[in-house]
């Protein structure tokens, strides 16, 4: 007893310190100290964003179930801004966490601006396009009309202002590169705690603000993310991180620039690939009508509030290795995965089982439909089978775009889902009639294949040998 109380005093204490980022020392002592003390910010950190999407899902599914499969239908557009504010992100991490190791803070800086320039450019020009064309987006991903006349505000709005979400990310990316998890962790909670706070009043309305429905939602989604991405600047121009930025360092060094989008490319590559299969599930799916692809995107959005933790395990993998290999300890690196990977593993084995039981009671929580139910239901059920094995998975897929190596994960990634999962996807949802079950398997299948050839490849070790 005396024990278990001197334990969870411990634990308290570690975690006391992860959550305020006073240990900023990852490539010396203990391996398992280090990974506890970024992963435990780090999940944070994705749990506040994965119940944002939970509380969002849960105001909208108020409104209406074409509300709902408007979300799921612009959300699968903007999984390819995503895609490259992640590549972007992968290459931001890996070379500022590799400097961080070389201990050459100047150059982390120096990448920091570069990414933080791209960023601007490349939401910029979203921007313009979701602004002018929000109904013909919608259109594309096989809507409805009336669907499309009450979602295209929403669409409009949130890819107008993608410069917020393309901010945060890789801001935030430069702060987990120099090892600053906790930063990353009170960034989301601002900005999701905001959102929280704001959606119902644009949603329904309050006071002098009118209820905007639908579209209210990303009009809070943008200010919340917006506030953040003013906070993370303030704190990089301040000097209150390892890295501090000047205006003297505005400029565009084409070197620096260069070597990000070398690295970027196979990490936009990567959730391209996983992104644009997402986009083609997606257009199987609105075949079946609103309900099921309401059901669908439930199902994906309480899918997210384990996958998020996961992530904040496999971004803390990928900072380890990072700054490992740049203290010249691959040994450690490659320790640092495996111990990360199974406490992932046991984590998203424990949450399947939950799902597994309970998923229809889950479902029913944001949408009693029936059909939304059933097919929520049967989506969460089939495509969190694997978990035990996927979070294997996605540690190690990470730890190679930790160490620069953002080409591997692609292969990969092309494999198992442009390979495997879209093609079973179809001809077992439309040619052979399974409908939306054919879809939920081909997930299932593409994230076990995902895991089998990741860590096969990973114990070859390439990795350690790429130069960023």
């Amino acid at each position: 007893m005396q024990s278990d109380k001197i334990s969870f005093k411990k634990f308290l204490k570690y975690f006391k310190i992860a959550v305020t980022g006073k240990q900023q020392e990852f490539t010396s002592g203990s391996i398992r100290r280090a990974v506890f003390m970024l992963a435990v910010p780090m999940i944070l950190e994705m749990l506040m964003e994965s119940i944002f999407a939970l509380v969002d899902i849960m105001y909208v599914s108020q409104i209406s179930v074409n509300a709902v499969a408007t979300i799921g239908l612009t959300e699968s557009v903007i999984t390819l801004i995503y895609a490259v504010a992640i590549g972007l992100s992968i290459a931001a991490t890996a070379i500022v966490a590799r400097r961080v190791g070389e201990k050459d803070f100047n150059g982390a800086s120096n990448a920091a601006v570069q990414v933080i320039f791209l960023g601007v450019f490349v939401a910029t020009i979203v921007s313009i396009i979701g602004i002018i064309y929000p109904k013909e987006l919608l259109s594309l991903m096989g809507a409805e009309p009336d669907l499309i006349e009450e979602g295209y505000g929403y669409t409009k709005v949130l890819l107008g202002g993608n410069i917020t979400i393309m901010l945060l990310f890789l801001i935030n990316a430069i702060f987990r590169g120099t090892g600053e998890a906790s930063i990353s962790m009170w960034t989301l909670i601002l900005s999701n705690g905001l959102n929280i706070i704001l959606d119902p009043m644009f949603i329904f309305g309050f006071g002098p603000i009118p209820a905007y429905g639908v579209e209210g939602a990303a009009i809070a989604t943008t200010i919340g993310r917006g506030t953040a991405v003013i906070f993370q600047l303030a704190i990089l121009f301040y000097g209150y991180s390892k890295i501090k930025i000047g205006i003297k360092d505005l400029i565009i060094r084409a070197s620096v620039m260069l070597n990000l989008i070398k690295v970027s490319l196979g990490g936009i590559g990567q959730f391209l690939i996983g992104t644009t299969s997402w986009v083609f599930l997606m257009r199987i799916m609105s075949e079946f009508g609103s309900e099921v692809l309401a059901g669908y995107t439930i199902a994906i959005r309480v899918m997210l509030f384990t996958l998020m933790p996961a992530w904040g395990m496999s971004s803390a993998a990928a900072s380890l290795v990072g700054q490992n290999l740049g203290a010249k300890k691959p040994e450690r690196a490659e320790q640092s995965v495996w111990i990360t990977a199974k406490y992932c593993s046991i984590f998203m084995g424990a949450i399947s089982i939950i799902y597994l039981l309970f998923a229809p009671q889950i479902i029913v929580i944001f949408n009693d439909t029936t059909d939304v139910v059933k097919y929520g239901g049967l989506c969460l059920r089939i495509m969190t089978a694997p978990f035990v094995f996927y979070g294997f998975g996605m540690i190690v897929l990470n730890a190679f775009n930790g160490a620069g190596d953002t080409k591997t994960p692609t292969y990969i990634n092309f494999v198992s889902f442009w390979l495997l999962q879209l093609p079973f996807a179809y001809v077992a949802a439309i040619t052979f009639d399974y409908g939306p079950v054919g879809v939920f398997w081909a997930v299932a299948l593409g994230e076990l294949l995902m895991t089998v050839i990741a860590i096969i490849w990973f114990k070859k070790g390439h990795w350690k040998r790429v130069q960023v």
